[in-house]
């Protein structure tokens, strides 16, 4: 797994051992950040020195990426021991701890936003039933900014039933992985 684009293109990101995590592909990645990147939602690239967030973070693979890309600061949300060595190993890694937040803990319970993102990208565990209840309680707690884009990457045929403020925009499909593509508009 590496980062795909920009500053830190080809660097090496590191994974835990074991199934705690699963990395969005390389694949599904550069396709995610090629959409983001060309106009479709915005005249200039929507990561563009916006704060972003990485909600259900892992190895922060779509938040390195996006800072890789021009991000201006992004925060992580994870909470999984062996994940949070390898986003912090990462982070380390590329020498982004001044444009990085790291809060170890649960997505479902967040606190309050001291900054809301204008991207957030969501990747909560696969055959879980969290995504809505994630984006629920992350926009309560101030997370996303007004029209923030929101990405949440779910299993294929799973299901999302979305919560009041946020409409759909489009779905695009990578192999066992479907992106999502929401607007906040509280």
């Amino acid at each position: 797994m590496r980062i795909i684009a920009g500053k830190h293109r080809g660097r090496a990101l590191n994974a835990p051992e074991g199934l705690s995590v699963r990395p969005t592909s390389d694949r599904a990645r550069e396709a995610l950040f090629d959409i983001l990147a060309h106009g479709r939602f915005g005249e200039t690239p929507v990561f563009m020195d916006a704060p972003v967030l990485d909600a259900f973070a892992g190895t922060g693979a779509l938040g390195l990426e996006a800072l890789s890309r021009g991000a201006a600061r992004v925060t992580f949300i994870e909470n999984d021991r062996a994940a949070l060595a390898a986003l912090r190993a990462n982070i380390a890694a590329l020498h982004e701890e001044k444009n990085a937040a790291i809060l170890p803990l649960d997505a479902l319970h967040p606190p309050r936003a001291g900054n809301a993102a204008a991207l957030a990208f969501l990747d909560p565990p696969y055959g879980e039933d969290v995504a809505a209840p994630a984006l629920t309680a992350l926009a309560a707690a101030g997370w996303f900014a007004p029209d923030a884009l929101v990405v949440v990457e779910m299993a294929a045929r799973q299901k999302l039933a979305l919560p009041a403020g946020f409409t759909l925009l489009e779905e695009r499909r990578y192999g066992a992985a479907r992106l999502v593509f929401l607007r906040f508009a509280p």
